[in-house]
């Protein structure tokens, strides 16, 4: 059975030269068609092929479905008191994670799986078809491996993060613990993941110990990923393009020597502006990455202290008020730069052969995801090619 999108007013494909040119290669009057999962035409909707169902999109904008490429969705607990802290003016520290590991340690299975799986349809309700999902919040063998083969369960996307934070137990013995994230701990974790990250940050791990925990993962067969450059300047980024990660993450404070690094290479700087809107911290200047060639994404960070939001729209819409992009730019980062930063290049993309990830908007065009802030404007997801049905 196929399915046909018709009298779309406005499709967003990201095949860069395609219909008005430019990178969200935008066509207009247009039609897809969908066969067995993905996409299998685009043209004009005069030339629309028959088909078993029909979707008329009314003349609304299509856009590729987001991609999300980094969440902490394996958590329990709550951290609103935090979150009221900070609103407050107390600085953010990153010292709750401790608070959300003692938390999800004492969680059942059950209890976990439920927080993840509320998440991602959270997600998928506004236009996210394809998310990353961090482990973290574990910081134990059995932890960090249970939080990973409860993530496999909902993507194939998963990062091992082991070293987000030292545990408390291990206070005193930061060797000690590096030593057991690069043996047991990664050993354990290698069935269920597909990256390995490391929050190289003050107060988490200095560029030596996040050296030797990404080139153990990396020699195992893992990709690499970096939170770099969150909380100040430091040596995450520059470290990131030494190993040639898929992506930095946060790039919050850069010096110019980081912005050259990431410009020669093909590290994706992805920018996490739920996180500044949640610790009432600088937004990273997009404007000087993109003005650079530096590849850029968005996503969402979702996790329960520093950016509970689940929402791509939102982060467009911050991207764009906030830190220097236009609506084309964020939308592109938000969709083709996550899968860059995936190393993917079957999502983010409306083309034939391409897995049918794809959202209908309640709006003429992918301009109102900034124009109209906070607004569900996500009318139909399709994931797959199947619609979801989402309220």
């Amino acid at each position: 059975m196929n399915l046909l999108i018709d009298n779309i007013g406005e499709l967003v494909t990201n095949v860069a030269g395609l219909g008005e040119g430019g990178p969200l290669g935008i066509r207009r009057k247009a039609a897809l068609l969908v066969e067995e999962g993905e996409v299998a035409w685009i043209g004009p909707a005069r030339y629309a092929p028959a088909a078993d169902r029909r979707i008329d999109a009314g003349g609304a904008a299509v856009l590729p479905g987001f991609v999300d490429s980094h969440s902490h969705l394996v958590f329990a607990g709550d951290r609103a008191a935090e979150f009221a802290a900070r609103m407050a003016g107390e600085p953010y520290t990153g010292g709750g994670i401790r608070t959300t590991v003692a938390a999800t340690r004492a969680a059942g299975d059950d209890r976990l799986r439920d927080t993840v799986e509320r998440l991602r349809t959270e997600a998928l309700r506004q236009g996210s078809t394809t998310i990353e999902i961090k482990s973290g919040y574990g910081l134990s063998v059995a932890d960090e491996a249970r939080a990973l083969r409860i993530a496999a369960e909902f993507t194939a996307e998963t990062t091992f993060l082991g070293a987000h934070v030292v545990p408390p137990e291990y206070a005193d013995r930061p060797d000690d613990y590096v030593g057991l994230v690069c043996g047991p701990m990664l050993r354990a974790a290698l069935p269920y993941a597909r990256w390995i990250d490391v929050f190289c940050e003050r107060g988490a791990f200095d560029a030596d110990h996040a050296r030797a925990i990404l080139t153990v993962g990396q020699a195992a067969g893992l990709g690499v990923r970096v939170h770099a450059n969150q909380l100040g300047p430091g040596p995450g980024v520059q470290l990131g393009v030494e190993l040639g990660a898929a992506s930095v993450d946060h790039c919050t404070h850069l010096s110019d020597l980081d912005v050259d690094a990431l410009a020669m290479s093909e590290t994706v700087a992805t920018l996490l502006p739920g996180a500044e809107f949640s610790t009432r911290s600088t937004y990273p200047d997009a404007r000087r990455l993109l003005d650079a060639r530096v590849t850029v994404a968005l996503a969402t960070d979702c996790n329960p202290g520093s950016s509970y939001t689940s929402s791509m729209p939102f982060c467009v819409a911050l991207a764009v008020r906030e830190m220097g992009m236009t609506p084309a730019e964020a939308v592109w980062a938000a969709t083709a730069g996550g899968a860059r930063a995936l190393r993917r290049d079957d999502a983010g993309v409306l083309r034939p052969g391409v897995p049918a990830d794809l959202i209908l908007l309640d709006a003429p065009s992918y301009l109102h995801l900034a124009y109209r802030p906070g607004v569900p404007l996500v009318r139909e997801v399709l994931h797959n090619g199947v619609p979801q049905c989402l309220p």
